[in-house]
């Protein structure tokens, strides 16, 4: 019997970040060893999760990997804490069509309950309502209870008791808006600085949570048993002995956690810092993940002895896998500073815009991969290379995104997601 849950809620902006990384926090200030989960595609969430509870973070999402997949996921990642909380995605039954893929899907997949969050400004009564609604809506989603964030005074809180009171859901407790409980934006790079001041944040989180969540009910509602995960799900793949390095700082980290676990299964990872200027380590792959390139453009540009062996390393045929910034890395520059120029392209943040959304990727071999895409940037010059692969949004729909091959250097916009695939296929 551990405490299992899903803080969902209504919509984005609820507060739903907030209060997992302040309750993530509580959690690890009472000596529990807590497993966070992050449901869909989210690669920065996570890495706030990690923060919060000095724990790495899964994604689960149902478009990326099967259904058996994710429960293999969570059982495997959750077999051995104290508690597992997961952090829903945009509002509760928002999916990529209809509820597919959403948290309430992932929920009832996993048979876990919601902790709901609401965000109490501009409420009153007519929150029940809602509340009912949500409570009925889809059999087999268990609302818990509800939590209420930024609420003004305590008569207003009064409101929200009452309306939790009158449709037969618990209240765990009202927080009020509190100055300094805002999450930086998501698209300035966790720098030493930055994580610095998330720390600094989760603790914030976690002093609001404990003054004003009764912690303790809450446990008590979400507790459960845990299904342990049957023998021999772990996934396997093909590869045997590989040497594989994988670039990681401030600049690239848009990791999937399991992604790199599939990667451990193919050989020995070795990790390295392009932004550091550290030599590339003996490989026979590369894996270059996304990131924030554009943020430290000028100091990736002053690491060319790096950028000179990834060059040689994709000139002698080395295979690369270079994900959206690691693709812009590859390039011949971002606006005025020069990178790799493995490939022909120029990068540029002028008139960014946000690019966002799933994809299934159809090779010319056959292969179907799935991925997300999520970027500012832009490319010049991408028709220098032409696109080998078609890619669809999760309505199938045909989308421009590209993705490019020189020799063996793979590199596009998407990030792929392989934990229960062979990501070896791709070269074929």
């Amino acid at each position: 019997m551990i405490p299992q849950l899903l803080i969902g809620a209504l919509s984005s902006g609820s507060g739903k970040t907030t209060v997992t990384m302040g309750l993530l926090r509580a959690l690890r200030r009472r000596g529990l060893n807590v497993q966070p989960f992050k449901c869909g595609p989210d690669y920065i969430d996570t890495q706030f999760h990690a923060i919060a509870s000095g724990s790495g973070s899964v994604n689960l999402d149902t478009w990326l990997s099967s259904e058996s997949h994710l429960l293999d996921l969570y059982a495997r990642y959750g077999v051995e804490a104290d508690a597992c909380v997961a952090e829903g995605v945009m509002g509760l039954f928002d999916g990529y069509d209809r509820m597919k893929g959403s948290s309430a899907e992932i929920a009832r997949l996993l048979g876990i309950p919601v902790v709901l969050v609401v965000n109490g400004k501009s409420m009153a009564y007519t929150v029940a309502a809602q509340l009912a609604g949500v409570r009925d809506f889809a059999p087999g989603v268990r609302i818990a209870g509800v939590i209420f964030n930024r609420v003004s005074c305590g008569r207003h809180a009064g409101f929200m008791r009452q309306a939790c009171e009158d449709v037969g859901l618990p209240c765990f407790g009202t927080i009020p808006q509190i100055e300094g409980l805002e999450i930086p934006s998501r698209h300035l790079g966790l720098t030493l600085s930055a994580k610095a001041e998330m720390d600094a944040l989760c603790d914030r989180a976690a002093d609001a949570v404990e003054a004003n969540i009764d912690i303790d009910a809450l446990l008590k509602s979400v507790s459960m048993p845990f299904k342990v995960p049957s023998a021999g799900t772990e996934p396997t793949s093909s590869g045997s002995g590989l040497r594989i390095a994988v670039a990681r700082d401030e600049a690239f980290n848009f990791i999937y956690r399991e992604n790199l676990a599939q990667l451990k299964r193919l050989g020995k990872v070795s990790f390295f810092s392009p932004l550091a200027g550290e030599p590339l380590p003996p490989a026979d792959l590369l894996y270059l993940p996304g990131g924030y390139p554009e943020l430290f453009a000028e100091q990736l540009s002053q690491q060319r002895v790096t950028m000179a062996q990834i060059r040689d390393f994709a000139e002698s045929g080395g295979r690369i896998l270079a994900e959206c910034g690691g693709m812009i890395y590859l390039c011949k520059g971002i606006e005025e500073y020069p990178l790799c120029g493995v490939l022909p392209m120029t990068a540029t943040m002028e008139g960014a815009r946000l690019h966002l959304g799933y994809r299934r990727v159809a090779m010319p071999s056959g292969t179907q991969w799935r991925g997300h895409e999520f970027h500012y940037s832009k490319l010049t010059g991408e028709n220098a290379l032409p696109s080998v692969a078609q890619q669809f949004n999760a309505q199938g729909e045909e989308v421009s995104t590209a993705l490019f091959r020189y020799k063996n250097t793979i590199a596009g916009y998407t990030h792929l997601y392989w934990g229960e695939a062979d990501i070896l296929k791709l070269w074929e």
